[in-house]
């Protein structure tokens, strides 16, 4: 298991623990409640979360529910946390309003559990269309109006994001009549079969071609099978990796790696990021990087306009604001010393088929010439 995935058991268990600990004060004057089985019921709920963590990317469709199950569970346990946490300060953990503390405590639990049906439904729900226009100086006037559409973090082959999933999204991205289309990485997860997604691959198409970069999901690693590769390939996808391209007389679009992946190694972030934008034409520059990191030196180098994803906007709030300490540029569109960074919440969802607040997106770009 990974350190992330270290982590995450261990807050895990301490919220297992939290959650046991709030219900059996809460269910102590109930006539037929029994510790024990509230005992039993708290560690199978954290032996269905542990098991279906230590199993994930499994083939067998046990596999896959427990893991559905495990993600579900684990984003469910949170929200009832951040419910009963908020009514822990309101009644300063016990220390207050002592009379009302279970009628307090009983709300807040309540609230977490709205809030977990919510993050449901949204999860559940298509991505909106999310329209941005953007002005980009020196944009040839055959340009203008070009119609981009970007997705990004599908993550599909796992929790329920199989091929009619897919086929669904691109459908939706077809519909725009887009002029370029841009993926803009974490596409495919481990265990996907690619025989399930290259179809709806292939009906993506677009006048000025459909372009990808790699996430850190897509990423190479030397004992992992490049899923995302060899779906794009068949499918004829072009997969920028730390280059540029010149699209049409007036436009160029670079694409990089993962910066979380190739910050690892020390020094390969920056070789990668003069090996997309180094030597080309001096013409509006598009820039395809997966995490928006990077984003000053995008501005010196002269970028136009940067595409980015990986966060999911936290995907289940209040989750962004943790998020909002690593990565900045979380969401929406920025302009940094202007230059416009726009930054998607993501087509699909990792882990839990779940979103609070704001569902997924995919993003239309009109470009107007100045």
């Amino acid at each position: 298991m990974s350190f992330f995935g270290t982590s995450l058991t261990l807050l895990t268990t301490v919220l297992h623990f939290y959650l046991y600990v709030r219900l059996d004060a809460l269910l102590k004057g109930w006539q037929r409640y029994s510790r024990k089985n509230l005992r039993s019921t708290m560690l199978v709920m954290w032996l269905v979360f542990f098991f279906g963590r230590l199993h994930s990317g499994g083939w067998g469709i046990l596999s896959r529910l427990l893991e559905i199950a495990s993600m579900h569970w684990m984003a469910t346990l949170f929200l009832l946390c951040v419910g009963l946490f908020a009514a822990d300060l309101i009644c300063g953990f016990g220390h207050f309003l002592r009379r009302q503390v279970n009628g307090i405590r009983t709300a807040g639990l309540a609230v977490g559990l709205i809030l977990a049906l919510l993050s449901h439904i949204q999860g559940l729900r298509p991505p909106e269309i999310v329209k941005r226009e953007v002005t980009i100086k020196g944009l040839a006037s055959q340009l203008n109006g070009t119609k981009i559409v970007v997705m990004a973090d599908w993550h599909a082959g796992k929790m329920m994001l199989g091929g009619a999933w897919l086929q669904a999204r691109i459908d939706q991205a077809m519909a725009l009549k887009p002029d370029l289309i841009l993926l803009a990485g974490d596409l495919f997860e481990q265990g996907t079969g690619p025989d399930e997604m290259i179809p709806a691959m292939r009906s993506l198409s677009a006048p000025l071609g459909v372009w990808a970069v790699r996430g850190n999901h897509d990423a190479l690693h030397p004992k992992r099978r490049d899923i995302s590769g060899e779906i794009l390939k068949a499918a004829n996808i072009q997969l920028l990796e730390n280059k540029w391209v010149e699209l049409a007389d007036g436009l160029v679009l670079a694409g990089i790696d993962d910066l979380s992946t190739s910050r690892q190694n020390p020094g390969e972030e920056e070789t990668h990021f003069a090996s997309a934008l180094s030597g080309r034409p001096d013409k509006p520059t598009l820039f395809l990087s997966h995490t928006p990191w990077m984003v000053g030196q995008a501005v010196t180098a002269g970028v136009d306009l940067m595409i980015s994803g990986h966060t999911h906007n936290g995907q289940i709030w209040p989750f962004n604001y943790l998020v909002k300490l690593r990565y900045p540029y979380i969401t929406g569109e920025y302009s940094i010393r202007g230059m416009p960074l726009i930054v998607s919440r993501g087509t699909g969802t990792w882990g839990p088929r779940m979103r609070l607040w704001d569902r997924s997106e995919i993003t239309l770009i009109i470009l107007h010439s100045k």
